[in-house]
Order: structure tokens, then C-alpha cells, then sequence
């Protein structure tokens, strides 16, 4: 893994956090316990800051970014990701924040000022502009993005399970490099 720092600042890293060899992070990102970062993905907290909730997974080939403090916009856009999120393959999360239990489809991209609350599905490839809020209890889809339909109940509980299944899975690589 490649942890660098900018301006001083490190990432942090809570109990248990996996992060491949192949991940950068830079600066101000903090990932809370049992955090999993896959290969080839890049989270850099230079002009804003980064966390990461509590078993939440960041798979393959995404990209974690900000938006500057400015005189238009004082506090900026950092990212916030809840817990137990997992992030698809090669997806795009930028100034914006996610709440608990949700799942960010392949190739998503979701820009700043995004509010994702809790109990999202957001399908692959979607894209969200800017500012939107994406309510609690919804599948989010397309180009631009569009509310599809509530989540079902076996959704919802698949929202944790999966992060549980990313926790089990970064727990067996942590294993592997003891040997």
C-alpha cells in the first residue's frame, strides 16, 4: 500500500483496515475499523478531507476525491462515506456524502454536494450531479439519475450483509499475508 502524506497530515487507519498494495491514499483520509480499500484505488485528502465509516469497502479502481475550501463555497465538499457502504468496482465519489448501508453500483459517479441518506441501492453506472439528495428506502438509477422504486425488504438486509461479506473476505487477505 502506498500511504502518503500532504502537508503533514497522514492518513489514518482504525483496527483492522485493509488497504491493498496497490491503493494510494494521500493526506486527510481516516478509515474507521475494519475498512477495506481494494487494488488500484486512489482516496487523496489534499484540499479537503476524506473519512470512511466503519466496515465499509472500497472496491477495485474507484476514486476517492474533494472540492477546495473557496469564497463560493467556505466549507468546501469533503467526502463522508457512512458505515457498512460498500463501493463498487471502479466508481467515482467526489465532495459528496453517503449515509449508512448503502450500495454504490460499478462505474457510478457521484459528485459534489450529493446527500445520500441511509438505505440506498444507487444501480451501476448511475450518475448523480450535483446537490441532489437521494432519500432513505430507494433503488437510484440512470443518466442522470432517477428514483426507480422503494428497495425491498430482502434488499434492505442485503445493504449490511454485504458489507459483512467484505469483512469476512479483507479479514481472510489480512490472514494470508501473516503466513
Amino acid at each position: 500500500m502506498t500511504i502518503r502524506q500532504y502537508k503533514n497530515i497522514l492518513p489514518t487507519l482504525g483496527n483492522g483496515t485493509y488497504i491493498d498494495e496497490s491503493a494510494v491514499l494521500v493526506g486527510d483520509v481516516t478509515c474507521a475499523e475494519d475498512v477495506s480499500i481494494w487494488p488500484l484505488v486512489a482516496a487523496r485528502g489534499d484540499v479537503n478531507y476524506i473519512k470512511i465509516g466503519a466496515r465499509t469497502n472500497i472496491q477495485d479502481g474507484s476514486v476517492l476525491h474533494v472540492s477546495r475550501i473557496s469564497v463560493a463555497n467556505p466549507n468546501g465538499f469533503p467526502l463522508i462515506i457512512g458505515e457498512d457502504v460498500t463501493v463498487g468496482h471502479k466508481c467515482m465519489l467526489h465532495g459528496c456524502i453517503l449515509g449508512n448501508r448503502i450500495l454504490v453500483g460499478m462505474g457510478a459517479i457521484i459528485m459534489d454536494g450529493v446527500i445520500v441518506e441511509d438505505d440506498v441501492f444507487i444501480g451501476a453506472g448511475t450518475l448523480v450531479p450535483p446537490n441532489k439528495t437521494l432519500k432513505s428506502g430507494f433503488l437510484y438509477k440512470g443518466n442522470p439519475m432517477q428514483q426507480a422504486r422503494p428497495l425491498k425488504e430482502s434488499e434492505t438486509l442485503f445493504l449490511k450483509q454485504s458489507a459483512l461479506n467484505y469483512v469476512t473476505l479483507k479479514n481472510e487477505y489480512i490472514e494470508g499475508l501473516k503466513r
